[in-house]
């Protein structure tokens, strides 16, 4: 009876001491469920619209699939033709400030930046808005 007592103890004593870690995992998974997302407003050139529409069509989403960021649309403003709106989404901040890294280094979009601007810049401002989804939020 006595070693049966013990071995209730123990196991009573385990379970309190899992609480913790468990809590922390189960935070970390909860973490894991959302994403950084990252929404770019960018304000062509004047006449330089359908360049950049076509520099991001041709060469720059496949570059953001390459270095890992997921897109999730492109957008033109209703009231402001030339305007181009977008958002990616990371699995965290420092998984979007890597990528921004990797891409901006890229060879492939070093040289489609130059030939897609040979005639002039295309973006004349850049904005951005990084974005955490609230508990209620469809996208995550």
């Amino acid at each position: 009876m006595k070693n049966l007592w013990c071995m209730l103890t123990l196991l009573g004593l385990a379970g309190v001491l899992a609480l913790p870690a468990a809590a922390e995992k189960e935070k970390d998974v909860k973490k894991a469920e959302t994403r950084y997302f990252e929404m770019r407003t960018y304000t062509a050139a004047e006449g330089k619209i359908d360049a950049l529409n076509t520099r991001f069509r041709e060469h720059t989403n496949k570059l953001f699939k390459k270095h890992g960021m997921d897109i999730i649309g492109f957008w033109i403003d209703e009231k402001r033709p030339d305007v181009l709106i977008y958002i990616l989404a990371y699995p965290s901040k420092e998984a979007r400030d890597k990528s921004w890294k990797a891409f901006v280094e890229d060879p492939d979009w070093k040289k489609a930046k130059e030939e897609s601007e040979k005639d002039g810049k295309l973006v004349d401002k850049v904005e951005q808005t990084f974005l955490n989804p609230t508990d209620y939020s469809p996208i995550k």
